[in-house]
């Protein structure tokens, strides 16, 4: 263990939350790998959210396959995608503002009571029959707002439910708890679309809010101070963007986040137009394809929650960008059924591995006074990016075919994983003496 190692250690044992029981000197694979879960509110934070999150998958898949089925579009899907998902790229810096200077616990229990009565809004028009694609498209734009407060806030507040400690195994087990519904929600989508129709997985999903909602209110947090700030908000959001830009490990992991949703992840919004025109699997083979996502991104989660440290993340980021370009890569070509299944367990492992361990890094350097400002641009580069990818995704499907679409997105990402690898050895040193400052800053309660 070197020096930067032996400093986060040792500052790391004084940053327990009051709801935590305390490791042992010696655990097993599976404590170590779950020890997260020693917090009572992170326990409730992880059980409403599977339940949410299950009914959340069952949407995006039932959402997808109404617009297909009223359009037979491309374009289409794309649009529904970039309506979506553009709100989080310009709002979410007002969702970090909020994050950063409001209570995080109460933020959330609105986003979450909001995106209930979206969906439940959904469920109504389509089980009456008068679901057009405007609504679709007005409902995921506001839907999107609602994401750009929620995933700052969410984020940040992983911290003040577990502390630093056990920070990394949080986010590794929050994303596997999401791939976990991901495995489960567009499996019982594909069933529920092709006996009932959309409508009931729409409604499936407002039910399921409740789940989250009781256990955000059964929480029980330590008081925190709320500083008051006579700096204007805009003066905030620009504080945010000059750390970001100018702190170089976590300017790179956010360029390198926003290729890879710009180019790389277009290709679930295509998955429609592979399930149905390509691979003949119709609606239940679409619940297969995202679900195959899911396993992979699952085991890829549960990799990174096994891990104790943060050294060597910065391999593991360059690494798994480039294994889920190749996955994706043979993914676009494959047309038999059951091999494209077993290309996209690669494709979800890679993508999650990359995914969280970027969170994790750049949560450990940043500071507590930045986190949901920082977590934002997280947010804007992990989902912001998207509507844009989702949008030239539609449109080039249209006009080339969904395989050279995805394909040439596969290509940029492996040439992004080969620029983030060469940069890593210059914004090494820097990142470890901000992990090391953030740690020893972290020692007084956040």
């Amino acid at each position: 263990m070197n020096a930067a190692d032996s400093s986060i250690s040792n500052s790391l044992t004084n940053q327990l939350p009051r709801d935590s029981t305390p490791l042992q000197p010696k655990q097993g694979r599976v404590q170590v790998t779950l020890r997260a879960l020693r917090h009572r509110n992170f326990q409730l934070f992880i059980s409403g959210q599977l339940i949410s999150l299950i009914g959340t998958w069952m949407q995006t898949v039932a959402q997808s396959w109404l617009v297909y089925r009223l359009t037979g579009s491309s374009l289409l899907l794309g649009l529904v995608g970039f309506a979506s998902q553009i709100p989080v790229f310009l709002v979410a810096p007002l969702g970090g503002i909020m994050a950063d200077r409001h209570n995080r616990h109460r933020v959330i229990i609105a986003t979450q009571t909001a995106a209930m009565l979206l969906a439940g809004i959904l469920a109504t028009l389509t089980l009456l029959g008068v679901v057009q694609v405007w609504h679709v498209f007005v409902l995921a734009s506001l839907l999107g707002v609602v994401n750009a407060f929620d995933i700052p806030a969410r984020q940040a507040f992983l911290v003040d439910m577990v502390g630093k400690e056990d920070l990394m195994n949080a986010i590794a087990l929050n994303s596997s708890m999401f791939n976990g519904a991901r495995i489960i929600g567009p499996a019982i989508a594909g069933v529920l679309v092709a006996k009932i129709g959309e409508g009931w997985c729409f409604f499936a999903n407002a039910v399921s809010y409740i789940a989250v909602i009781i256990g955000l209110f059964m929480m029980k947090l330590p008081p925190r101070i709320y500083q008051r700030h006579s700096a204007s908000p805009m003066a905030h959001i620009i504080e945010g963007f000059r750390f970001a830009r100018e702190t170089g490990p976590i300017r790179a992991i956010l360029l390198l986040l926003g290729l890879v949703s710009l180019v790389g992840m277009p290709y679930t919004v295509l998955m429609p137009v592979f399930a149905d025109k390509i691979l003949h699997g119709g609606a239940r083979g679409l619940g297969i394809l995202m679900g195959a996502t899911g396993v992979g991104a699952l085991l890829g989660a549960l990799t990174l929650a096994s891990r104790t440290g943060v050294r060597g993340l910065g391999r593991w980021v360059a690494l798994s960008c480039a294994g889920f370009g190749v996955s994706l890569f043979l993914f676009s070509w494959s047309r038999h059924f059951w091999l494209s299944v077993a290309l996209l367990l690669p494709v979800g492992f890679c993508m999650m591995l990359e995914m969280s361990s970027s969170n994790t890094l750049i949560q450990a350097m940043v500071p507590d006074h930045l986190r949901g400002r920082v977590m934002a641009m997280y947010s804007m580069m992990f989902m912001g990016m998207a509507p844009f990818g989702a949008l030239i995704g539609g449109a080039l499907a249209d006009r080339l075919g969904a395989p050279v679409t995805v394909s040439i997105g596969a290509v940029a990402c492996i040439g992004g994983a080969i620029w983030f690898g060469m940069y890593l050895p210059k914004i090494r040193v820097e990142a470890r003496q901000l992990i090391v400052q953030q740690t020893v800053d972290g020692t007084e309660p956040s």
